[in-house]
């Protein structure tokens, strides 16, 4: 089955979802989102979004907190164009119908140009700047942009369909096994339809992917099931350069309960008072960094790291229940009903926390536009390596860069697709599966899965050594082939596709990890602790080898 479309989006979060409704109003828009429309990682951000309305606030001062927290690999250019063009983007969202905390209770009326916020601050910024409603501003802003998507005559959104690969005109492809030149330009891409088992082939003059992070790759995270590196993983068997993967962001307070699953305690408690403390009680950030529990995130979750293995706890503690009851509940609505599920009050006790596998800030390289180094083929989001965030991401400094470079991208791919010819444009291939047979080796799957996020968690996490990336490099290769062998006898399936994803960035992550022979941000190796800016200040790329 064969679906042309002008722009096919492949994901659905605010980076997604944003470039779709500024597309659509020049072409056809088809949205590819492996389950509902709403499950995304924008949908459980807490915390908010950074950007500069405070009264002692400055674009400078945003950039400055910015490029500190990058540890000198953010493009300075990148950081300057999405820090300036974040109020405006508020601004959209504002009129699209997301409503933010305000310190005075009024209406927002779309004439005004500024908004009293009631701005929060989290770790790493120097002000407070963070746009919130409450504790679930993900939520608030996924909620408005769906409800846009949906209502767009030009936009057909398709759930439940999950990608498996890109297609890349003017080469040769059988079932995602793709040879490249530097002529060749992304047609669209092969997707199953989940709910009838059916490979689609969509063609697209332009495709963007908004597929999000890869945190499954890890054994604790916070992302939701459905973050298994897809847009990378793609983007790397088609031909796209892909950049910094060893920076892999470990956010230091999940919540730490057997029976929770994925649970982030927003950054945001910390920016109101929040206290890290060990089993005994006593506070331990002092230590670590003069900012103490306001330090970036790459500090904290090595703080935290390194207590543990002290005490052989199993967790540290967040405690806020110093502050008064009724400003945390106003506050934190949702962590403090969340929590008391779990039997633990927050405004009366500590909350257990870990650190857990969080945001990559590498991704697939792109330019300003979202470009990358594949014609007609866009990536924005946690996709995405912008250079932005560097070596760390700055707290809250994602749903912006979402927004900005959907913005972005979407005026780029108007002008580009105004100049393609058409006529010149092959149709590709429907997908191929001739001589495959239906899996009974299900075993395979899930023991190579469970395999792969307990070594990437103990091998390369968030502290690393060279005996440790030599083990994760031996296992992955071995997987990698079983995974070949398995991937060309048998009809895909989404766990299959998702299993060659995760295993795909797994051994990305660790290629780039072993290449870079210093201590960075979030890439930590006790062989190489210190940075260094004569060999190390640059990004690391990999490509996927030539295929003849």
């Amino acid at each position: 089955m064969k679906i042309k479309t002008d722009f096919l989006i492949i994901g659905s979060g605010v980076a997604g979802l944003g470039f779709a409704l500024k597309v659509a109003e020049i072409g056809s828009v088809a949205l590819v989102t492996k389950k509902l429309v709403m499950d995304s990682s924008t949908s459980l951000a807490q915390g908010g979004i950074a950007s500069v309305f405070g009264k002692l606030d400055t674009f400078e001062l945003h950039i400055q907190d910015t490029l500190a927290s990058g540890d000198g690999l953010c493009n300075r250019e990148v950081v300057e164009m999405v820090v300036k063009n974040g109020p405006d983007r508020i601004r959209e969202l504002i009129k699209l119908g997301a409503h933010f905390n305000l310190r005075k209770k009024e209406s927002l009326k779309d004439e005004s140009p500024n908004f009293d916020f009631d701005l929060g601050r989290e770790g790493g910024h120097s002000q407070k700047r963070i746009v919130h409603a409450y504790d679930m501003t993900g939520m608030e802003i996924e909620t408005a942009l769906v409800k846009h998507v949906k209502n767009h005559k030009n936009i057909t959104v398709f759930e439940n369909h999950i990608a498996i690969d890109l297609i890349v005109c003017s080469t040769r492809m059988k079932r995602g096994l793709v040879t490249t030149t530097h002529e060749d330009y992304c047609c669209g891409a092969y997707v199953l339809d989940r709910e009838i088992n059916q490979v689609k082939t969509f063609c697209a003059q332009v495709t963007l992917l908004a597929t999000g992070g890869a945190g499954k790759v890890y054994l604790y995270t916070s992302n939701p099931d459905i973050a298994t590196g897809d847009g990378i993983a793609m983007s790397y068997r088609a031909g796209a350069a892909i950049a910094n993967l060893e920076f892999v962001q470990f956010h230091p307070t999940c919540l730490y309960h057997p029976d929770a699953k994925n649970f982030l305690i927003s950054e945001a408690v910390r920016g109101e008072g929040g206290i890290l403390v060990n089993s005994a009680g006593s506070p331990f950030m002092e230590k670590y960094d003069p900012q103490k529990d306001l330090a970036c995130r790459d500090v904290v979750a090595r703080a935290i790291d390194t207590e543990l293995k002290k005490s052989g706890d199993d967790s540290v503690f967040l405690d806020i229940s110093h502050k008064n009851s009724e400003f945390v509940k106003n506050h934190f609505p949702n962590l403090y009903k969340k929590c008391l599920t779990f039997g633990i009050n927050m405004t009366k006790e500590p909350i257990p926390v870990v650190p857990a596998a969080h945001y990559m800030c590498g991704g697939v390289a792109t330019d300003m536009f979202g470009r990358t180094d594949i014609h007609r083929l866009y990536a924005i989001g946690e996709t995405a390596c912008t250079g932005l965030h560097g070596a760390n991401r700055l707290a809250s400094n994602s749903l912006i860069e979402g927004l900005v470079y959907a913005h972005m991208a979407a005026g780029q791919a108007v002008k580009d697709i105004n100049t393609f010819d058409l006529k010149s444009m092959p149709e590709p291939s429907v997908w191929d599966e001739i001589g495959t047979t239906d899996s009974d080796e299900g075993i395979m799957v899930s023991h190579n899965w469970d395999e792969i996020r307990r070594f990437m968690w103990n091998y390369v996490g968030i502290v690393r050594s060279n005996k440790r990336l030599a083990r994760a490099k031996r296992r992955i290769e071995n997987i990698q082939n079983e995974i070949r062998e398995y991937y060309w006898d048998f009809k895909v399936a989404p766990d299959l596709i998702e299993l060659r994803n995760i295993a795909t960035v797994a051994e990305l992550i660790i290629k780039c990890a072993m290449y870079r022979k210093e201590s960075r941000g979030l890439h930590y190796n006790i062989e190489y602790p210190y940075r260094d800016d004569k060999r190390w200040q640059k990004d690391t790329i990999v490509r996927r080898p030539f295929v003849g």
